[in-house]
């Protein structure tokens, strides 16, 4: 296979930070090249320098041979690299069409945009991705896994030679996944090169060829793939072995109930669904896309509001209109979406880790600026945030850093319930190892935890009981010596 890409001696810096220091990378023609490295250790940053979204302070980039300066997207994409971003990058109030085409639709005469073609050349992609969605549907109308398909749409539709896939599958089901695997096998002979940036490690083995391990900002090795095994990559790529990939205190003593949810319903998804939760104790919610786990954490936060149903704390009944009165009653939400509802991204580590209970370091209405400092120190120790300073905003953090603040915020204001949806979604390894961790933790010091993951291995690894959902309604609720994946998957489709 020809070297498609190369890049060589690639340095980049932030105020305060080296985000990346003399990074290699080469990627061939119609391979599946995996970038590997824990949250903050470089990886995006790299992308971004070669999608021309930053500019790189040295080195050099290569393509075909041909040194090339990319000085911004369009400037990629006439290169023929192509980028789907970990966070999505789409128009809300614009149609799917639109999105995927947007800068380049076709057009009648010289202004006017060509709707009849812009629809069909839309629909074209969508349908090679098997994608049943209208081209016409505005992207604010969907869910988070088809706006992920649609990420992939816009960037199929440039034909790029080189396509950056930046945890393409985070939000997808099964099935979507399968569809884009068969997409990558079809790109792959046409010859395009894949870049592909996944914590989900056991995807590995369906299509890559080879790997290339970064850690903290610094390139480490390149290998194959399939003369290399995944706990040998793990190793390279945090600098230790990881034994144990769900860490669970089995010695932890489940004491009295915390929270009892009786007969709780929404008017849009919930159906009667109750379940008690213990002092110690993590119980995994688990279910297919759509089956109601996310509303359940939004009606106990308060965020949605109940049509019926009641909610009991330490077996009293307790009446939860918002998320400021479930703070208030101890309960905690670390939403999915990190970004939109967990940190505020303009303001410091220090001010979001404080922000939820604001009273503890504050005298009146005066902040006591270095209690303010100390707390938020212990907690960046506490969760290994990697930051050069408490004062950095959160926008800078990797993935994985900016949920560990979320999670910091929340250990700080006076919590009993902690809901946790999809704590480690788009985290590496290592710091999800941390993230399970921390549960612990909670459950140690008699808290009581929720959790909600896609993930199978994360909730048979770390549940004392397993609650599966189905079209909102709890339809099982197994203990952790009787729940497996068949049990689960059979409850969360109703036997099916």
């Amino acid at each position: 296979m020809s070297v498609l890409l190369e890049m060589k001696n690639i340095h980049k810096e932030f105020p305060g930070v080296k985000a990346l220091d003399d990074v290699e990378l080469e990627v061939k023609a119609g391979e599946v090249h995996i970038l590997l490295g824990e949250n903050g250790a470089g990886k995006s940053t790299l992308m971004k320098v070669l999608s021309g979204v930053h500019q790189p302070d040295g080195g050099a980039i290569y393509l075909n041979g041909e040194e090339v300066e990319i000085k911004n997207t369009k400037d990629a994409q006439k290169h023929g690299v192509g980028i789907i971003f970990q966070e999505f990058n789409l128009i809300p109030h614009l149609s799917v069409a639109e999105n995927i085409f947007l800068g380049r639709a076709p057009r009648r005469f010289t202004s006017m945009v060509n709707r009849k073609k812009l629809y069909e050349d839309a629909e074209k992609i969508l349908e090679e991705l098997q994608l049943a969605i209208s081209p016409k549907t505005l992207v604010k109308d969907l869910g988070v896994a088809e706006q992920q398909m649609v990420e992939i749409a816009k960037a199929l539709s440039i034909n790029s030679k080189l396509l950056i896939m930046d945890e393409p599958t985070a939000a997808l089901t099964d099935q979507e996944i399968e569809t884009l695997f068969e997409r990558i096998h079809e790109l792959k002979n046409k010859g395009v090169g894949i870049i592909y940036i996944s914590h989900r490690l056991e995807e590995f083995s369906r299509i890559a060829d080879r790997v290339t391990v970064m850690r903290d900002g610094r390139y480490v090795t390149t290998v194959d793939f399939h003369k290399s095994t995944i706990d040998e990559l793990i190793g390279l790529m945090v600098g230790r072995s990881l034994e144990d990939k769900f860490p669970k205190d089995s010695t932890i003593e489940i004491g009295e109930e915390i929270l009892r949810v009786k007969n709780l319903s929404t008017k849009e998804k919930l159906k009667d669904v109750s379940f008690s939760l213990r002092s110690g104790e993590v119980l995994g919610i688990s279910g297919l896309m759509g089956a109601g786990r996310t509303e359940l954490a939004r009606a106990i936060f308060g965020a949605d509001p109940i049509s019926g149903g009641e909610i009991f704390l330490k077996g009293e009944k307790v009446e939860i209109k918002s998320p400021k009165s479930a703070i208030e009653k101890g309960i905690s939400y670390l939403s999915e979406d990190r970004k939109k509802n967990g940190v505020a991204l303009n303001l410091s580590i220090k001010e979001n880790i404080t922000m939820a209970n604001i009273k503890a370091v504050s005298e009146s209405v005066v902040i006591k600026s270095k209690q303010e400092v100390r707390t938020a120190e212990e907690y960046v120790q506490r969760l290994r945030i990697k930051t050069p300073s408490i004062e950095q905003k959160v926008m800078f953090l990797s993935g994985g850093n900016q949920q560990k603040v979320v999670i910091a915020k929340w250990l700080h204001s006076n919590t009993q319930v902690f809901i946790f949806d999809e704590p480690t979604r788009g985290i590496d390894v290592g710091a999800k190892i941390e993230v399970y961790e921390v549960m612990n933790q909670l459950a140690r010091d008699g808290n009581a935890v929720m959790m909600i993951s896609s993930e199978m291995p994360e909730i048979l690894g770390l549940s004392d009981r397993v609650l599966v959902m189905n079209e909102g309604k709890c339809t099982a609720i197994l203990n952790k010596d009787e729940a497996n994946q068949q049990k689960i998957m059979y409850h969360a489709t109703s036997g099916r």
